[in-house]
């Protein structure tokens, strides 16, 4: 089995060996998750935090050396996972919905798999939903609600399930979240008065659990799981409540939550506390969970209106782009603004962190910055604009795909349209 990245390759010097000599099946390159993949929604810790080093400090006025460019994603915001010398996404077409795998040497198709009828929306038609790899399967969620299991290797389908027969009902702009895998469990979120969240067996596709002491209708935030004081959770936000379940579905605690319209940032844990955001005026809220699941609101505020984009938490500071006020980094503990760039004419966005850098993507433009992840201000180092956009995005749509950043290479997305950078040293 292959388990060494094309980044692991270059540092070691053996890139030359493996483009010119060693013939490796797509089997075995998605068969294990190394270092610096990432593989499904925010990355391996659902944080977006890449713990890949060596990148560069800086990017010229055009912007890192790209790589490739292809067209063949489809239409649709589905976000990318990367594991090895592979992407899985998803795009639409007339068809359909599908579920792919592109080569992440030159992003030219390896398969495709059809997953359910098409989302068709006012904000743009396909799925919004990142496929999740694990142990050598992808699961991932058309906007209409089908979920799909497939093989990694070949894309032939395992087993699917529907939100709609769970009892879920097809939010204004679709199924949105990316599913969970955690070990052999797939967790989601149909909603409705089955159960908000539902438990499927990865390898057979069977319903193990679902959470029918909370039965709130989904939204679009994902799950996430925790280790909370030594037993396990998983949490998840929805436009009226906040709350977690343990891994039988049962309810530990749950708190109300003012969201409104979309509520789509997931949820951040740490050390018993969680925090949520949404746009639409909604704010923040930081809540403590005792060992005993009793619940404690520590604050709520209008400092951080995250539409979208999702917020970062990077030691005590968080970081994200708050409605009106513009990149923002937020202290946990208090709440407290620390800084914000309001003024800088830039419009709202999505961001991910690698290397000590913060990589954000502007959904007018699709300028994407790199600024310093620092808590004193801030700190723009270079920026560029993502060429090239498509020409098929709805008039009401925006660059929404969020950025990702695996082995050495910041993959960008719009639409039909994914563009490859080379941003290792």
């Amino acid at each position: 089995m292959l388990r060494l990245t094309m980044a692991a390759a270059r540092r070691l010097g053996i890139f030359g060996l493996i483009i010119s000599g060693l013939c490796v099946s797509v089997d075995a390159l998605t068969l294990s998750v190394t270092a610096g993949d990432w593989p499904g929604w925010r990355g391996p810790n659902r944080d977006d935090v890449s713990t890949e080093t060596g990148l560069l400090p800086s990017w010229p006025s055009e912007g890192p050396k790209k790589l490739w460019t292809s067209s063949d994603a489809g239409l649709g915001y589905s976000g990318l996972a990367v594991v090895g010398d592979v992407i899985y996404t998803m795009g639409a077409d007339e068809a359909g919905e599908s579920l792919l795998a592109l080569k992440a040497a030159d992003g030219t198709k390896i398969w495709s798999t059809p997953v359910g009828s098409l989302l068709e929306n006012g904000w743009g038609n396909g799925p919004r939903s990142t496929p999740t790899y694990a142990d050598g399967h992808v699961v991932g969620i058309g906007g209409q609600g089908d979920v799909v299991c497939v093989s990694a290797a070949d894309g032939s389908v395992k087993w699917k399930a529907s939100f709609t027969e769970l009892g879920g009902s097809v939010p204004k702009w679709g199924f949105s979240e990316s599913v969970l895998i955690d070990g052999d469990a797939v967790i989601c979120t149909p909603g409705g008065a089955q159960g908000t969240l539902v438990c499927f067996d990865l390898k057979t596709g069977e319903k193990r659990w679902q959470s029918s002491e909370v039965t709130v209708d989904a939204h679009y935030s994902s799950v996430i799981v925790v280790d909370h004081f030594g037993k396990k959770q998983y949490i998840q936000l929805t436009e009226k409540k906040v709350f977690g379940v343990d891994a039988d579905g049962k309810l530990q605690w749950q708190a109300d939550w003012t969201g409104s319209v979309a509520v789509i940032p997931t949820p951040i844990y740490k050390d018993g506390q969680v925090y949520v955001t949404s746009g639409y005026g909604a704010g923040c809220m930081l809540l403590n969970i005792s060992p005993n699941n009793e619940v404690q609101k520590l604050y709520e505020n209008k400092i951080m209106k995250n539409h979208h984009g999702g917020v970062i938490l990077l030691g005590d500071y968080l970081y994200g782009h708050s409605d009106a006020d513009g990149w923002i980094c937020q202290k946990l503990e208090s709440g407290e603004k620390v800084w914000s760039n309001e003024g800088k004419n830039d419009s709202k966005g999505c961001l991910t962190f690698a290397d000590g850098k913060l990589i954000c993507l502007e959904e007018q433009t699709g300028n994407c910055i790199l600024a310093e992840a620092s808590s004193e201000g801030w700190k723009e180092i270079s920026r560029f604009k993502m060429e090239p956009q498509t020409t098929k995005r709805s008039n009401r749509g925006k660059i929404w795909t969020h950025p990702v950043v695996a082995n050495g290479k910041l993959y960008l997305r719009d639409q039909e349209i994914i563009s490859c950078y080379d941003i290792s040293q």
